[in-house]
């Protein structure tokens, strides 16, 4: 589906007008020789940023560096395009089947490159549409009309242009043309009024947590070391990611519409992906007999110490403080589960646990999932329930 996505959003011979990562034919047609001339020609030092990151000391770092990249050459010099964000005008459509248990509908639209701040006010606009369970899709498509059994919306943040793209999965059985036409209905409601005040703040504070729990890691997508090399190659600098911060963290709700009204009012790409009536089942020519590569060195690892209480009522209660981020995280585990089936259907206990934030007499799914936004407190994952003889797994 992506492919498609690419080569329908872009012209011939624009950069992002295929897969940036490649297909398998190109790969299977290079020769030895095409591999090394494309690493000499694009992997130079010139055209690289390396970020270390962790408990180390620059001082340290820096000599290291220059005794195992110092002596790589600059590379020759690079001609690289302009930016083309290749806005479309007309709407189109694109109808694929694919071997899917269930229909769904993607709408994209290309829009700003990575360094534009309307990039940042369109995060926040998918974010109030489709983001969580009070957001405003998934309240209509999912919880009030139930014809579709998720929703998203998500931008490919890229540097020559950006694709802002909404995907909606119908309920088996349900006609995918009644699930896009709620999608149209509630961008037109979004376009004309843009956010309320409440919508926007829970998406900010969504968007702040994200970051912050983000760079708790050092590594991996969102880390510190991720966080530092983006916003040195996308944005110019190695703090350009606290522009960005700012932009989302001062957004008002005329921003966003703002942004909304600009880019996704018109251009839409709408791509259906329909199930095929049977499935077929193809043979693994993959061979995994050899195991995984074996590991001899292992790092240490270093834990908080414990603190540990009783409350009146019987209930332990063990604290392991961090303060890398100011983030809570809670965890209750309750002595049941799968040995309470014993004495009524298999799956009872689980099913109950998975019920606890659908809804009490107090307050709907939706409102604990907004009461929840407005703290960014993730959402609740599916409750599992372990018998006491697994007592090495988690709550």
């Amino acid at each position: 589906m992506f492919l498609t996505l690419f080569e329908n959003t872009y012209p011939d011979g624009h950069p992002y007008g295929h897969s940036t990562i490649g297909s398998m034919d190109d790969l299977n047609a290079a020769s030895l020789d095409d591999v090394r001339t494309w690493f000499e020609t694009w992997y130079g030092a010139a055209n690289a940023v390396l970020v270390v990151a962790g408990d180390v000391e620059p001082e340290d770092v820096r000599a290291r560096v220059e005794r195992h990249f110092g002596h790589i050459p600059s590379g020759p010099p690079l001609v690289k395009p302009d930016v083309d964000l290749a806005r479309r005008t007309g709407e189109s459509r694109i109808v694929l089947q694919d071997r899917v248990p269930q229909a769904r509908v993607y709408k994209a639209w290309n829009v700003a490159a990575l360094k534009d701040p309307a990039l940042d006010h369109l995060t926040l606009a998918g974010d109030v549409l489709a983001t969580g369970r009070s957001s405003r899709l998934y309240r209509r498509l999912v919880y009030e009309d139930q014809i579709a059994t998720d929703v998203s919306a998500f931008i490919l943040a890229r540097q020559f242009g950006s694709l802002f793209i909404l995907q909606a999965t119908a309920q088996p059985g349900q006609d995918l043309a009644a699930v896009e036409a709620v999608l149209d209905e509630e961008l037109r409601a979004f376009l004309e009024s843009g956010p309320a005040a409440a919508e926007l703040a829970r998406a900010r504070t969504g968007r702040r947590a994200s970051f912050v729990r983000g760079v708790e890691r050092i590594g991996g997508f969102g880390g510190k070391s991720d966080v530092l090399a983006a916003s040195e190659v996308y944005l110019g600098s190695p703090d350009g990611h606290r522009r960005t911060q700012e932009t989302i963290m001062g957004a008002t709700p005329a921003d966003v519409r703002a942004a909304a009204v600009e880019w996704l009012s018109r251009g839409a790409l709408t791509v259906e992906v329909q199930p095929f009536p049977a499935y077929t089942v193809s043979e693994s020519a993959v061979d995994r007999s050899s195991g995984p590569p074996e590991v001899t060195d292992f790092p240490s690892a270093a834990f908080p110490a414990r603190e540990t209480t009783r409350l009146s009522n019987g209930l332990d209660v063990i604290l392991a403080r961090r303060d890398a981020v100011p983030v809570v995280d809670f965890n209750l585990m309750l002595d049941a589960g799968y040995a309470a089936d014993q004495f009524t259907l298999p799956g009872t206990a689980r099913m109950t646990m998975d019920m606890l934030d659908e809804g009490t007499t107090s307050r709907t799914a939706p409102a604990i999932a907004e009461a929840l936004a407005r703290v960014s407190a993730p959402p609740c994952p599916q409750a599992r329930t372990w018998t006491r003889r697994r007592s090495g797994c988690p709550p």
